[in-house]
């Protein structure tokens, strides 16, 4: 998220109460997570295992819960608390609006684009041209729609990353101030899910095709012309590459990248990231002539036992 003006790591520092490393008037522009975070962007770290990651990323303000040495050309805010501290910042900048009628005042609809009745667009929403949005479907504040969209019934777009802290007391939940953006031609069918980013964009890109039931998860992008077929869910931070075909009942795990017009064969689970042009089946999954393979060898072992007279 990029804050609507450049504030000083002074400024920063006030906000959440914190003390910093640093020159007073360091520019800070915005937060965001470790994995896209850019330059002038604020990145928090709570854990030991990521310091060094979060310290050596493209980010310029690291909020970080102990005293390190400050890499040169950056700043750092010291604080007890990142992740509460990192949710101070982003509802100063993003606070929740209360919406007081079904299609917001200051959502943009263009030309010949048509929403059926009992549909919610938030605040800030803008949907392109020659759209079709059909009855029940919510559009969460600051998502952008493109031209010739079709959205059916029953769906979401820009509801909250499922990212949580776990605490003594419970589940402390990661504020999310991201976006969701649909590209030109995208068609997302009824009842999908797509979350939008913690400070990013979760973004669909042109000419993609969601069947019914299909959960996408925060920060994730899929790539142009995919086919993700239904009940499949596509956890957070995926980068799913252009023309990758994805069957029923498909689990994808965070973080990982699917490759150019790889394609997944139904119920398959995949924990790491795959190589484009091929296709895949299993889980966990691998190559599908492998596994077939691997299946037909199953198939075989009765017979073996038998042969060799082992109960």
């Amino acid at each position: 998220m990029r804050f609507p003006n450049p504030y000083t790591l002074e400024q920063i520092a006030t906000i959440i109460g914190c003390n910093f490393v640093g020159d007073k008037d360091f520019p800070v522009l915005g937060t965001n997570e470790i994995h896209v975070v850019q330059d002038g962007e604020i990145v928090f770290v709570d854990h030991p295992k990521y310091y060094d990651k979060a310290l050596e990323s493209n980010a310029s303000v690291i909020l970080i819960n102990k005293d390190v040495k400050c890499p040169e050309g950056k700043a750092l805010l010291i604080s007890d608390d990142p992740f509460r501290d990192f949710n101070k910042i982003n509802k100063f900048f993003r606070p929740f609006k209360k919406s007081d009628s079904l299609i917001s005042t200051s959502a943009k609809i263009g030309k010949n684009t048509v929403v059926q009745p009992n549909t919610f667009i938030g605040n800030n929403v803008t949907i392109g041209q020659d759209c079709l949005i059909h009855s029940n479907v919510s559009i969460y504040d600051n998502c952008i729609i493109g031209n010739n969209v079709i959205i059916h019934s029953g769906s979401v777009l820009g509801s909250d990353a499922f990212y949580y802290k776990n605490r003594p007391e419970g589940y402390d939940k990661l504020i999310s101030c991201g976006r969701v953006v649909l590209e030109d031609n995208v068609e997302i069918g009824s009842l999908c899910t797509v979350d939008k980013g913690v400070t990013g964009d979760t973004t669909i890109m042109k000419g993609t095709k969601l069947d019914n039931q299909v959960q996408v998860g925060h920060d994730t992008v899929i790539g142009e012309k995919c086919l993700i077929a239904s009940q499949t869910g596509i956890a957070g931070c995926v980068v799913i590459e252009d023309e990758v075909t994805i069957w029923g009942q498909v689990g994808i795990i965070s973080g990982i990248t699917i490759g150019k017009k790889a394609t997944i064969l139904a119920q398959s689970g995949i924990g790491k990231s795959l190589e484009g042009g091929k296709k895949y089946l299993g889980s966990p999954a691998d190559e599908a002539i492998q596994k077939i393979r691997e299946m037909n060898y199953v198939k075989e072992i009765p017979a073996i036992l038998r042969k060799n007279k082992i109960k």
